[in-house]
């Protein structure tokens, strides 16, 4: 299994492409691997026979593993030196609270503070989720790969409002005889993006933009870019026009992007996909077009790799094509902004010159970010200057 990722530590085999005594070419996929990100080829290392395969189906092997054997001459072997990438090292710091921090809390709950009553049930007014848990809870979630998140709907019952143990097998015994069917790992991937992407500071602001000039400049072009690929373009000039909002914040520091990376959200079977359009304020429409249409159709396979999905300081999503007029989308974990576009709907405007409300095609638009970076007030007048854009598409 090799390295397929920088922060992959394994994979799961979904096809196996060859069996024992087919010949193979040099670099020939035989095998497909999915991650949390994306499904990936495995290639021979050189020409031969397939002696054995050592790997089954749906099984989830570490980087490194022995997939199989090839069959080959000795001089095509010197040639291949066998390597074992090391899977990622790391450990999760475990929240078990000081017994100082135990004895303030059950001192707090003894005198009431920090709990409502809301029809006569204790329900805490302030809570860390699922922060105060025994060593034994903790093991438990361990063998059944639970998190904190897992846990956010048990009510607990223990001494400082902790969740016991018994609080956790009654909670399992209930969702045991619903349906179920285990994620598959680029659905867990967004998952646990989403949860790391919760613990910062977001905000959302919206406006309204004048699609109009974008659906009659696309008409112009051949090939046809969408609104979404529109926005993007806009998006990535407003951000090169003002470097600033292009930062992450980083420990006590901002850091500033040095290039204007900005991924654009596709729909994956079973989970979402986000590839990167490296210096996107320096790619033309014409080239994000013909660039986003092989991204589509590799996003739909799930074969876009973790390089073309790293990185970037933000994303496009355009949840109008669901029919969806607003929306206020997560920005990945590595990112500080999200741009979303609804759908576009004719409604009545007024015409000054005219004196009467005319038609015109109006979506609504939206920026997610973190608010650690950026402020309401930079946020806004990036957003105003992508639908300065957007309503003047000529220069785009």
């Amino acid at each position: 299994m090799p390295q397929l990722g920088e922060s992959i530590a394994e994979a799961t085999i979904v096809d196996i492409k060859v069996k024992p005594g087919d010949e193979v070419l040099p670099d020939q996929e035989i095998i497909d691997v999915e991650t949390n990100k994306a499904v990936m080829g495995v290639t021979t290392p050189c020409k031969g026979k397939i002696e054995k395969i050592t790997v089954q189906l749906k099984e989830t092997y570490p980087v490194g593993t022995v997939l199989g054997y090839v069959e080959a001459t000795e001089e095509d072997a010197a040639r291949f030196k066998k390597t074992v990438p090391e899977p990622p090292k790391g450990t999760v710091a475990m929240e078990i609270p000081s017994r100082e921090e135990q004895t303030a809390v059950a001192a707090r709950q003894r005198d009431g503070e920090g709990v409502r009553r809301t029809g006569g049930l204790p329900v805490p007014a302030a809570t860390k989720g699922a922060g105060f848990l025994s060593p034994r809870v903790r093991a438990r979630m361990a063998e059944l790969q639970l998190t904190n998140a897992d846990l956010a709907g048990i009510a607990p019952t223990g001494a400082g409002n902790r969740i016991t143990i018994k609080d956790l097998e009654n909670f399992l015994h209930k969702i045991e005889n619903q349906t179920a069917h285990e994620a598959s790992a680029i659905r867990a991937g967004v998952a646990e993006a989403m949860r790391r992407s919760w613990a910062r500071p977001l905000s959302t602001i919206g406006s309204s933009v004048n699609l109009d000039p974008v659906l009659q400049n696309r008409q112009s072009r051949d090939p046809k870019p969408g609104p979404g690929l529109y926005a993007l373009r806009a998006l990535a000039l407003a951000l090169a026009e003002n470097p600033g909002a292009a930062a992450k914040f980083i420990g006590s520091r901002v850091v500033q992007s040095n290039s204007i990376d900005v991924g654009i959200a596709v729909e994956a079977e079973d989970g979402i996909m986000v590839p990167v359009i490296r210096s996107a304020d320096k790619t033309s429409l014409a080239d994000l077009t013909a660039k986003y249409k092989e991204l589509v159709d590799l996003a739909r396979q799930r074969r876009i790799s973790p390089d073309i999905q790293a990185g970037g300081i933000a994303t496009v999503s355009n949840f109008g094509t669901f029919g969806m007029e607003w929306g206020t989308p997560i920005p990945l974990p590595d990112q500080t902004l999200l741009l979303g576009l609804g759908a576009g709907k004719k409604v009545p405007s007024w015409d000054e010159a005219k004196t009467e409300f005319v038609p015109k095609t109006e979506a609504q638009i939206t920026l997610s970010f973190d608010h650690r970076s950026i402020d309401g007030g930079g946020a806004g007048r990036l957003l105003k200057r992508v639908i300065e854009l957007l309503e003047d598409p000529k220069e785009l």
